[in-house]
């Protein structure tokens, strides 16, 4: 299992309005930074087999990204804020 930190900057225009008063990150967002985290600089076409949000990131949150690669290429990753999870997906190569 390969950890790395997530970046998503609490400045990021989506927290403006999603939702105001309230922000949090839109799962949108939150799963296109663990794909530019997988993908390194060299972008590759990915199926989202699984995913689920299982709790709300508020701005300034640290992010945490767990993933492995499985012997079909599928990548399997889970996103923490400290001890608690808040994404968990399957991701296949097309």
């Amino acid at each position: 299992m390969k950890h790395q930190a997530l970046a998503v900057p609490d400045t990021h225009p989506s927290y403006e309005g999603h939702f105001p008063g309230a922000p949090v990150l839109p799962g949108a967002v939150l799963l296109d930074a663990v794909l530019a985290a997988l993908e390194a600089g060299t972008p590759r076409p990915w199926h989202v087999s699984a995913v689920k949000f299982s709790a709300v990131v508020r701005p300034g949150e640290p992010l945490a990204l767990e993933h492995e690669t499985l012997d079909s290429g599928a990548v399997r990753f889970r996103v923490c804020s400290g001890q608690r999870t808040v994404a968990t997906g399957m991701l296949s190569p097309t």
